[in-house]
């Protein structure tokens, strides 16, 4: 890309100390339509905001040696064929823009830059991450930010380059980079707060709470959605990192995307250990599930065992005391023509009789370990 230079400056990093973690967007008042804000710049100094698109062209045309950085909020598509015309961007480009949920990455198109961030940021009372996405047309003399969802807040990485016009001078590469190292830096919280949900996540699954399992795939789930937005911006930076000497990039931008690709590094290892570790604590999970499982079944077995013991118990009592039962019963019968009703041997014979019958069946029921 033939970006127009600047006398190089130093100090690009002491203009970017490192930022707080990034809460919510400050609130701002409603605008009309989708731009955000539109601004020119002539040797790094804001020389005019204009209230729309048109007012934008028409004033860019009239400053050749000007800059114009446009931002917007989820575009119409006739504002985006708008800035087509105007800018000559590629028609995929412009139609990528036009729908979200598109991957990090990064294309070129003549003197035109394409980039798509996926930016993310921490929800405190929810414990979750919003990840948002921004797409970034980047030419010789414009920048133009397409913002899909609250993240990142960008206004202050225009508050910061409008403080160091010396930084600002040196044209839309600049722009690029410190808009790249809002995203990286806004990741610095989410890994803050993952970090954190996996702590307590640890806790609750040797506690045996019940909600884990959910909590631990909707981490997953996010964790997936994380790792796909910075995965990606590893291999993108590294391909601007290639193209410092054929596109003449100033010095110090090239150290500060160096170091911007350190982060992003270390970021995308986080993340991918905090898969791994979610993993992990999944499996450590389901094998405590599965024991407290084996053990509550273990226990209504036992219980059913002892339970079948009484029962056996109890059969064999009620077993023996039916015999004599059954003998008195056949023998209280007022039939008159029994035989034994009148035999003077009678009643010790019935009383022998239940006798034998009542300890043979005891010690068969002890025998079966029924007793």
């Amino acid at each position: 890309m033939a970006w127009k230079n600047s006398p190089k400056r130093s100090g690009w990093r002491r203009a970017f100390p490192p930022q707080p973690p990034a809460g919510p967007p400050p609130a701002r008042p409603a605008e009309t339509g989708s731009v955000v804000e539109a601004a020119l710049y002539e040797d790094g100094v804001r020389v005019s905001s204009p209230a729309t698109l048109a007012d934008t062209y028409r004033e860019l045309n009239g400053k050749p040696a000007g800059m114009a950085w446009i931002g917007l909020a989820r575009p119409t598509e006739r504002e985006l064929l708008s800035l087509a015309e105007q800018f000559d961007l590629h028609p995929l480009s412009v139609e990528d823009a036009m729908e979200a949920h598109q991957r990090p990455k990064l294309e070129r198109y003549g003197e035109t830059l394409f980039v798509v961030l996926r930016a993310a940021r921490y929800l405190d009372a929810p414990e979750e991450v919003e990840f948002g996405e921004l797409h970034v047309f980047v030419g010789p003399d414009f920048l133009i930010t397409v913002r899909h969802g609250a993240a990142p807040d960008l206004s202050a990485v225009r508050r910061r380059m409008e403080e160091t016009p010396e930084l600002l001078k040196l044209g839309p590469e600049a722009v690029l980079y410190a808009i790249l190292d809002a995203v990286v830096d806004g990741y610095a919280p989410v890994v803050a707060g993952v970090q954190t949900d996996i702590d307590e996540i640890e806790t609750e699954v040797f506690r045996g709470d019940p909600e884990v399992s959910r909590r631990i795939y909707e981490l997953s789930r996010e964790m997936v959605e994380f790792q796909r937005a910075t995965r990606p911006l590893v291999g993108m930076l590294h391909g601007l990192m290639a193209g410092f000497a054929k596109y003449g990039t100033d010095e110090e931008l090239q150290r500060y995307l160096r170091d911007v690709a350190d982060h992003v590094t270390h970021t995308s290892e986080r993340v991918d250990g905090f898969r791994q570790a979610l993993t992990d604590i999944l499996t450590v999970n389901a094998t405590l599930v599965t024991q407290q499982q084996n053990a509550e079944m273990r226990a209504l077995a036992e219980a059913g065992f002892e339970q079948n013991e009484e029962i056996k118990k109890i059969s064999s009592w009620a077993a023996i005391l039916f015999a004599p039962t059954l003998v008195g019963t056949i023998y209280g019968m007022n039939f008159d023509h029994m035989p034994e009703l009148h035999w003077v041997l009678g009643y010790p014979f019935a009383i022998a009789l239940m006798a034998v019958v009542c300890t043979s069946l005891y010690f068969i029921f002890k025998h079966k370990d029924w007793l």
